[in-house]
């Protein structure tokens, strides 16, 4: 099964977070839990430079905790990382200070040199549907309250008030996938990170029931009720009622909903990286 993804719009976006990085002091990057590696841009590390970062691994709800814990030690040797979930808040409370202890030395030097303190100024990269707008409401409480241009901020861009800590660009910073490992495309398209008319949804299913089987196959069969080699679509659409005349399984509509059970974290809590 091959994931085109075709970003016409790559040019101007890597343009675009340039320009609003030169304007915050720390970067947020949101990834996946359950993708620790696949989720994130490997050409960020370029992009950022020596620009402090937080590393942000959302949905760390849907994950498998006894995998997060590793990856969280290891992603951690490169800078500093918190498991969060910004749907359910979280981990939500640790970022603040988090952001505070990694610009403890950089204000220190400031207030050395007679700089009065402000608060932080950071902004949210990350690849598409990874749940940015939700990082950004939960951190807001919903109230989008601007603080009002800042100098230096080209086309209105503007600040919002997080705490009296730290303040957040309002323009979350975009970052295409880039995968050229096939493998990486099936992972993110598996947990939503790839529209769905982007590739073959029953092809991606059968694709997906392989790797649960291989990965967390007690799960897979508790949840859907059904023995190993009845594993299949035409075992979740039987299972599911996803009959069409003639007593025929729609495979397509089975392939839909195992999709949608595992995105909700329903079938098992996983780490695919």
């Amino acid at each position: 099964m091959n994931i085109q993804w075709y970003p016409g719009h790559m040019t101007k976006t890597k343009r675009k977070l340039e320009e609003q990085l030169r304007w915050v002091d720390v970067v947020l990057e949101l990834g996946d839990a359950r993708l620790p590696l696949s989720s994130r841009n490997p050409l960020l590390k370029d992009l950022l430079g020596k620009k402090p970062r937080l590393l942000l691994l959302n949905k760390a709800d849907l994950a498998d905790s006894n995998k997060t814990k590793p990856w969280l030690d290891e992603l951690g040797k490169e800078s500093p990382v918190l498991a969060i979930s910004a749907l359910r808040g979280s981990g939500i409370k640790k970022i603040t200070d988090t952001l505070e202890s990694i610009m403890a030395d950089k204000r220190r030097t400031m207030a050395a040199r007679g700089v009065r303190a402000r608060p932080i100024r950071a902004m949210v990269v990350g690849i598409p549907n990874i749940g940015k707008s939700s990082l950004i409401n939960r951190l807001t409480g919903g109230s989008q309250a601007k603080t009002g241009n800042k100098p230096g901020v080209t086309r209105g861009n503007q600040w919002i008030r997080i705490n009296p800590k730290l303040e957040l660009l309002d323009t979350p910073g975009m970052l295409w996938p880039k995968f050229d490992d096939p493998e990486v495309g099936k992972k993110l398209a598996a947990t939503g990170a790839v529209k769905d008319e982007v590739f073959d949804q029953e092809e991606l299913a059968i694709w997906l029931l392989q790797w649960l089987k291989q990965n967390y196959p007690q799960e897979l069969m508790g949840f859907y009720n059904l023995q190993e080699e009845e594993l299949n679509l035409e075992g979740i659409g039987q299972k599911r009622g996803c009959l069409i005349s003639g007593g025929k399984i729609d495979t397509l509509k089975a392939a839909q909903i195992l999709l949608r059970e595992f995105r909700e974290g329903k079938v098992a809590k996983v780490v695919m990286d």
